[in-house]
């Protein structure tokens, strides 16, 4: 269950580890897992050191469950969030906030987790009375930064909605290129992260917006008033 990713965890704070830090640590004999599917089953859901592929080791928070392969948090987020979350490119790139509470893992460390095999994604969300809904899309991809950290989605199942894939090409996700405050490459004439506060894959400009402080958006579900946000991946069933 998703149910321990709750947004009222109250764990001491505990900030992505500057990679020197973690560098520094000596790393197991087998050499630390690639991502939270490879901790150990059973294990409990708590914060882990991984090292994807061409990276440097990096702290993450595994949602874990005893039955299954865990899942690798790269996004949480509430509405009483402290973030601001509208931060520049490069803090995007490299990840920002809190992992035991609100986090960006980092969109270049997304990418590196994502090209090491095929992974899937499920959307977390808490709507406006606090019902737990998913979004599961069996492919995720993040493209490097000179395609523009672009998204890849695949099909949809869940209950929340396939709000991140649209008919209409000015609120759809998939396929586009990430923004911020300081770089604008959605489609919009504006920029979307600099009126709408966060950094997202936006077209022109969004159905889903979940880094954002105080209006956590998903779709038709909860537009604006999401209680909480978590995005979990693995790699996807059969690879």
């Amino acid at each position: 269950s998703s149910c321990s990713l709750g947004h009222r965890q109250g764990q001491g704070p505990l900030h992505l580890l500057p990679r020197g830090l973690v560098k520094s640590t000596l790393s197991p004999a087998s050499g630390w897992p690639k991502d939270c599917s490879e901790v150990s089953a059973g294990s409990p859901s708590s914060v882990y050191i991984i090292q994807p592929t061409g990276l440097d080791p990096i702290v993450v928070y595994c949602e874990m469950n005893a039955t299954d392969r865990g899942w690798t948090v790269i996004q949480r987020n509430r509405q009483s969030t402290d973030i601001t979350w509208a931060e520049s490119w490069s803090t995007y790139k490299y990840g920002f906030g809190d992992v035991h509470t609100e986090y960006w893992l980092g969109t270049e460390y997304i990418h590196h987790i994502t090209k090491q095999k095929v992974y899937q994604v499920r959307f977390v969300i808490w709507d406006a009375t606090d019902n737990i809904k998913f979004a599961d899309y069996n492919l995720f991809s993040v493209e490097d930064e000179s395609h523009g950290y672009r998204l890849r989605l695949g099909s949809y199942t869940g209950t929340a909605g396939d709000a991140m894939d649209s008919d209409n090409p000015r609120k759809v996700h998939n396929n586009m290129k990430f923004s911020t405050k300081d770089r604008d490459q959605d489609t919009y004439r504006g920029n979307c992260a600099s009126r709408y506060g966060g950094g997202w894959w936006y077209s022109a400009c969004y159905s889903v917006q979940l880094n954002v402080k105080g209006g956590i958006t998903w779709g038709s579900l909860c537009k604006g008033n999401c209680k909480a946000s978590a995005t979990l991946i693995k790699p996807a069933l059969n690879h």
